[in-house]
């Protein structure tokens, strides 16, 4: 079977991974000019199965209302005359209950956990190299009160089995001992050595190059403009180069799909949440972290990437502007300077290689992945800030569903009516 996989980010291109691997004939469609160049390009890098959950989780709502009078907030709001934003913002709010957040962070425990074990034999099939790392992430406490909030992650982790320490602040440096220059206080941390870190650029620019050696197609500079409908099924993909023509199409566009799912009746929702990054070069001496570290205070994941440090954080709702507002960079970089005085001193000059990006995030937490009620229309959208942990366990579920097999995980809760 012809499978036509719309956007060439991980989520896509570990779709065709898997189409290709069970025999499909595959050809994957990007606006860009090559593939990992969106919300994949610089993310926090981290592989993260344990902090997999929903953003929508009790207390939320109160942290909203202070952040809109904070500085250096972890959450921006950018109101817009869309009504799309507001009506995001209220299915948000009320996931916020207590059974919703335990009812979405199942299932996103669930993908999470799977797609950790299907990167693990993609890596052993492929040999790809994308500056993978197995040291584990460290959240920092730095206050009592966040710390206290740490009992409540620990039952959860426990409940899901997995494996976790609950650090003071001795401990915190013999898990991360570049801390021990930190300009900032900190009350305790919370461990997690199974969670992995790695570039996601890399790794999908690698998969997309062995896929192509594998007779996969990439069409890259090729913008859909919108998805024909006749009896029941798509019958093309309308381009700016042109009518595309597949079996069976899979929509991999991150924020980007609703524009083209809407005209079909398909109403997501979905939400493009802006992210912000900051790499630099590091050398041996730099006192940096191992591994990962993220700052509980400030949202900001900071991960060693082989020779590279990135900082990432802010969740900002302006519509789909990518533009990189200096707050956004500020934020982060603080961060970074509070936590790793010396790294943040190759900072001197402003933000190097700032960037932002559009995470496509639903008021619950968990991605649409599947059937659409089209008959050979399919999703994997939606994974907003757990893409790159989610990207091969969702590929896998889709191209099982496309197979007519029964995925190897329970799908509940993953479909377009839940």
């Amino acid at each position: 079977m012809r499978v036509m996989v719309l956007g060439a980010g991980v989520i896509g291109t570990t779709s065709a991974y898997y189409l290709t691997k069970s025999g499909h004939e595959v050809e994957v469609v990007d606006r860009r000019s090559g593939p990992a160049l969106e919300t994949s390009f610089a993310n926090a890098g981290g592989i993260c199965p344990g902090f997999a959950g929903p953003w929508a989780a009790p207390g939320m709502p109160a942290n909203i209302l202070r952040w809109l009078f904070t500085r250096h907030a972890p959450l921006v709001l950018r109101p817009r005359l869309d009504p799309h934003q507001w009506r995001w913002l209220i299915r948000f709010l009320r996931n916020c209950s207590a059974e919703r957040f335990a009812r979405n962070k199942a299932r996103m425990q669930r993908i999470a956990h799977y797609s950790k074990a299907c990167l693990k034999e993609l890596c052993e099939d492929t040999g790809i190299a994308f500056d993978h790392g197995t040291g584990g992430v460290l959240q920092l406490f730095r206050t009592e009160k966040e710390f206290a909030g740490a009992a409540k992650s620990t039952r959860v982790l426990a409940e899901f089995g997995v494996m976790h320490r609950v650090l003071d602040a001795k401990g915190v440096l013999a898990v991360e001992p570049a801390l021990g220059a930190a300009a900032a206080d900190f009350a305790g941390g919370l461990h997690l050595p199974d969670d992995e870190t790695g570039d996601c650029h890399k790794f999908t620019v690698a998969l997309a190059e062995l896929l192509h050696r594998r007779g996969v197609v990439f069409k890259f500079n090729t913008s859909v403009k919108r998805l024909r409908l006749e009896r029941g099924r798509i019958a093309g993909v309308i381009t700016d180069r042109g009518t595309l023509h597949a079996d069976a199409y899979i929509v991999a566009m991150g924020s980007a799909a609703v524009h083209v799912l809407r005209p079909l009746g398909l109403n997501l929702p979905i939400y493009p949440v802006k992210g912000y990054s900051v790499t630099m070069d590091v050398d041996a001496n730099m006192a940096v972290p191992r591994s990962s570290v993220m700052d509980e205070h400030y949202k900001v994941m900071i991960t060693r990437l082989g020779t590279r440090l990135r900082a990432a954080g802010i969740a900002e709702l302006a519509g789909d502007d990518v533009s990189i507002r200096a707050s956004g960079p500020a934020t982060v970089l603080r961060s970074l300077r509070e936590l790793f005085p010396q790294a943040a001193l190759a900072c001197k000059g402003g933000a190097p290689n700032a960037w932002a990006g559009l995470r496509p995030m639903t008021p619950d937490g968990p991605p649409y992945l599947g059937a659409t009620g089209i008959a050979n229309l399919y999703l994997n959208v939606g994974q907003g800030s757990n893409g790159w942990t989610q990207a091969c366990g969702g590929a896998q579920v889709v191209t099982d569903i496309v197979c007519g097999r029964r995925p190897q995980i329970d799908v509940e809760g993953f479909g377009i009516n839940r």
